[in-house]
């Protein structure tokens, strides 16, 4: 089974490897006034981070809204 999980972690780094070098083009994102160009495949995972550091502190803020909604009170 571990072979399994090593070769399915090999196949997605080579499928992220493979996006990498398909999307080298820059691109410019712009907010407010700030400006920054970047490769496509870059900004990418960067937009991927922040979703799942985003994500994740959402999840844990609901999780504790719900458990302290639960909790009986005095």
């Amino acid at each position: 089974m571990r072979n399994v999980y090593i070769a399915l972690v090999a196949i997605l780094a080579g499928i992220v490897i493979l996006f990498m070098l398909q999307n080298l083009a820059s691109v410019t994102v712009s907010f407010l006034t700030l400006s920054i160009t970047l490769p496509l495949s870059l900004l990418a995972l960067l937009v991927y981070v922040l979703g799942m550091l985003t994500g994740g502190f959402a999840w844990q803020i609901t999780r504790t809204w719900v458990r302290h909604a639960a909790r009986p009170r005095r």
